[in-house]
């Protein structure tokens, strides 16, 4: 298990069960669990959403987090897809409460996360999937300097039963210095 991971005023904790009030509350903030087309659930869903990650956490399969701005519980992420023999991670089922939109901590939250993908884990890459119809995620996965990869089409169920395609993007080793220099710069103004 991941210790905590913190900078630029985010901590990424891992996931606990604790943790099932305020991201319930998270949620809520924005009805950010409503979306169709976002693997997040709703309040009551919360639970078990929780305890399926720290299972697939116990398997060695996934590493989720909690995300913590302000004091406060706001959001949640992981790393899954993990594969040691590349390495090779995906970043993903990440959500923000609403009233943390449009301020650093999406961004912070991506590099301390790419940090630690690229300059501990020695990741050859790291992989962002989303919904077709996410058109905030794919705008913010394109804001950290991703390259889209591609479509895979009529990939998943969303939580409607409707089929959605998923956007795939990636960001390579060889790619990481210069993308860190500019989440560097856009945080500049937050204290590390």
């Amino acid at each position: 298990m991941t210790d905590a991971l913190s900078g630029w005023s985010v901590r990424l904790e891992p996931l606990t069960r604790a943790h099932i009030s305020p991201l319930q509350d998270a949620v809520e903030d924005g009805d950010i669990g409503g979306m169709r087309y976002v693997s997040v659930p709703d309040r009551d869903g919360m639970p078990a959403w929780i305890e399926k990650a720290l299972a697939m956490r116990d398997a060695g399969i996934e590493l989720p987090f909690a995300i913590v701005a302000d004091g406060r519980v706001v959001g949640s992420t992981r790393f899954y897809d993990i594969d040691l023999s590349v390495p090779t991670v995906a970043i993903g089922y990440t959500f923000h409460a609403a009233s943390v939109w449009r301020t650093h901590v999406n961004t912070a939250n991506k590099r301390l996360m790419l940090g630690h993908a690229f300059d501990t884990l020695g990741a050859a890459s790291v992989f962002f999937h989303t919904s077709h119809e996410n058109l905030r995620s794919q705008a913010a996965i394109e804001r950290l300097g991703a390259q889209k990869d591609g479509i895979l089409r009529s990939h998943k169920r969303q939580k409607d039963g409707s089929l959605r395609d998923t956007v795939t993007y990636s960001i390579i080793a060889s790619e990481w210095p210069d993308i860190r220099e500019r989440l560097d710069r856009r945080l500049s103004n937050i204290p590390r």
